[in-house]
């Protein structure tokens, strides 16, 4: 193991050296373990939360702002591309000047971004404000993650992941619920000025409870032009996943940003191997346990998040539920998830990371298989316990994988570190939904026209068979004004079948992604560097 010799910027005699070894117990809740982990989980809490939470207030907000479709769907991709995007960056901001100063300025600016939000009157002030979330976001995460890194003993530090995880778990599967709560009863609006008191807690806590630990040989310069080609590469590349389903595969437009992010990432690899202080230290990735985790990371975001998406619109649109009881159906996968993760950092502290990712990984397999076989008419029970061994299998993924990527890297790389680790989730759920979303769409266009011919419904032509082909892959039926109701019922269970076919596939696509997983997970150890960043406070 390696040690890393740190400086507490914040607590009396600022700018000693502190270290694992020789670090005095913290006086009071300055610098405390656990009050560091409320305080960030707090503050990561909004980010998370603010993922889905949004998906449940656009139709609202459409309606009220008189938005087109396209402009709602700025309200996602506009907060997911900031926040990609910089994520990186950011990580770095928090090397070079403090996880504690980086972590409160992103939740005052996500916090202050949130009631700009509820107070807009227009569309383009919605989605202006979104990007800043998504930028505050950013700065927010891996400051989190680092300030847990810098506190926690190693012994403790993947029970602190694990708690971590839990609560990102449980807000971004809650956020479904608590939306359609608020826009149901209150407005739109209160999706977003919810996070404004969320955001003050934070900002207290963290002024009265959090102590900045920094590396002695932190970062002192920027690498301008490695963050401009990163910035850039990144840019490129979730821009073509955004925009590939609309454009299609196989179109231009889309393999030219594929296409511009390898040369804008090959530039950047290039450029990180002569500057003196580079954004990313390419030796980092000389780590394979660090490596591995960040593969495993991208493969579970692909697994989890492309196969969830079509999850949504099965139990809306093919049963009919309500988004309040759609949300109440995952249940079974956030409860798992919040048990699964606190109980996964302990069996990882004690049996290393390798054999819990691996199993891990296999019951998600075996998940998204047992997914595959969803029915139009397949009970509740059965869902249960396909979305409860989802979230089983997640837990220590989720935990293990983080604390692989951030404890393999040094103490002064911990924000980038953490920065990858979002990042990777991030594009993994990116590449998840459009991947699987290509896989969904070529199935329902290669069996929509046969299933509607032998149900004996009237021929369509190539344009209504497009627009028909389009609401079958979110499970809808494309049941014109006036159709009779023979006629109707017999087009929703051909639509029906159709999408669950396409979702059969789908899943068991991801089903083979995890597999996947399964051998990178393999490849995974302790944390070599994660004694590092034992913490001066007591436990």
């Amino acid at each position: 193991m390696t040690s890393q010799t740190t400086i507490d910027t914040t607590g009396p005699g600022s700018g000693k050296p502190a270290s694992p070894s020789d670090g005095a117990p913290a006086s009071g809740l300055r610098g405390h373990p656990w009050f560091t982990l409320i305080t960030v989980a707090v503050g990561v809490m909004m980010v998370a939360l603010d993922g889905t939470i949004v998906a449940i207030a656009n139709p609202a907000i459409q309606q009220d702002l008189k938005a087109s479709f396209a402009d709602v769907q700025w309200i996602t991709n506009g907060y997911f591309l900031a926040l990609a995007v910089s994520l990186i960056t950011a990580g770095k901001l928090g090397d070079r000047f403090g996880h504690r100063q980086t972590f409160l300025i992103g939740v005052v600016g996500f916090a202050a971004a949130s009631g700009a939000i509820g107070m807009s009157s227009s569309i383009a002030l919605v989605v202006t404000f979104r990007v800043l979330q998504g930028l505050f976001g950013a700065l927010l995460m891996p400051a989190a993650l680092g300030l847990l890194r810098a506190t926690f003993p190693a012994e403790k530090l993947n029970m602190a992941i694990g708690l971590w995880g839990m609560v990102i778990g449980a807000s971004t599967a809650g956020g479904p619920i608590l939306g359609g709560v608020l826009v149901e009863h209150v407005n739109w609006q209160s999706v977003f000025f919810i996070n404004v008191p969320v955001g003050v807690l934070a900002v207290v806590l963290g002024v009265l409870i959090l102590r900045d630990h920094r590396a002695e040989n932190a970062p002192r310069s920027f690498d301008i032009l490695g963050i401009v080609l990163l910035s850039g590469a990144m840019f490129c590349l979730v821009w073509a996943l955004i925009k590939a389903p609309a454009w299609g595969w196989g179109d231009g437009k889309t393999w030219a940003f594929v296409v511009a992010s390898v040369v804008g990432f090959a530039l950047f690899a290039f450029w990180e191997t002569k500057v003196k202080e580079p954004l990313i230290p390419l030796a980092l990735f000389r780590s394979v346990p660090l490596s591995a985790g960040v593969v495993l990371m991208v493969l579970m975001a692909i697994a989890f998040m492309g196969g969830l998406f079509f999850v949504t619109f099965y139990l809306q649109n093919v049963h009919g539920m309500s988004p309040i009881d759609a949300g109440l159906h995952l249940l079974p996968l956030t409860g798992m998830m919040i048990v699964g993760s606190p109980l996964a950092g302990a069996m990882i502290s004690k049996l290393g990371p390798r054999v819990p990712l691996a199993g891990g990984m296999a019951a998600t397999a075996i998940a998204m298989y047992g997914m595959s076989t969803l029915e139009t008419d397949t009970g509740s029970a059965a869902m249960s316990l396909w979305f409860a061994l989802l979230g089983l299998g997640l837990a220590p993924v989720m935990v293990g994988a983080t604390e692989v990527i951030v404890g393999n890297a040094a103490m002064e790389l911990s924000g980038v570190a953490g920065g990858l680790q979002q990042a990777a989730m991030q594009i993994g759920g990116s590449l998840g939904t459009a991947v699987l979303g290509a896989v969904m769409a070529s199935k329902v266009d290669n069996d929509l026209a046969g299933n509607w011919k032998a149900a004996g419904l009237p021929e369509l032509n190539p344009t209504q068979l497009h627009q028909a082909s389009e609401a079958v892959q979110v499970g809808m039926a494309p049941v014109a004004p006036n159709t009779p109701a023979p006629v109707a019922a017999k087009i929703a269970d051909v639509a029906h079948d159709t999408f669950i076919s396409g979702m059969s596939l789908a899943s068991l696509v991801a089903c083979g992604v995890a597999a996947v997983a399964i051998l990178v997970a393999l490849l995974t150890k302790r944390g070599e560097n994660a004694e590092a960043g034992a913490g001066v406070g007591h436990i």
